[in-house]
């Protein structure tokens, strides 16, 4: 495993972590990891990431596990910040997309869908 380069930015940042769980069924999870792949994801949705200040999205698959790690400028608040990315275009029309392979009721938001996470160890040096 060669592990995975990290951007660094001109700014201090806070990072925030994740989970979902997606249906146990392989072919979703194929066709899931093909939606999320770089020639087939939608451009509106990246611009709409980057547009309420995002500035690091990856998610990792692990089964039908998935962790995504987002990492944004230290001011940025989540909570605003979501509500403002599902009323950008197609945001909506994404999460129904995505929502088929999830773990989760029908017309669950975002929020609703990933969980996030609690930091419980630290290199605190």
């Amino acid at each position: 495993m060669k592990g995975y380069e990290q951007k660094k930015y001109p700014v201090a940042t806070k990072r925030y972590v994740q989970w979902l769980e997606l249906e146990s069924d392989e072919e979703a999870i194929r066709e899931y990891r093909r939606l999320h792949s770089e020639e087939v994801q939608w451009k509106e949705i990246r611009d709409g990431i980057r547009q309420v200040g995002i500035l690091e999205m990856e998610i990792y698959i692990f089964g039908n596990r998935l962790v995504m790690v987002v990492d944004a400028p230290v001011d940025f608040d989540w909570d605003k910040k979501m509500a403002e990315l599902a009323t950008l275009p197609r945001q909506a029309e994404w999460e129904e997309v995505v929502g088929k392979f999830q773990k989760c009721g029908k017309g669950a938001t975002s929020d609703e869908k990933w969980h996030m996470m609690e930091r419980i160890f630290y290199l605190y040096d």
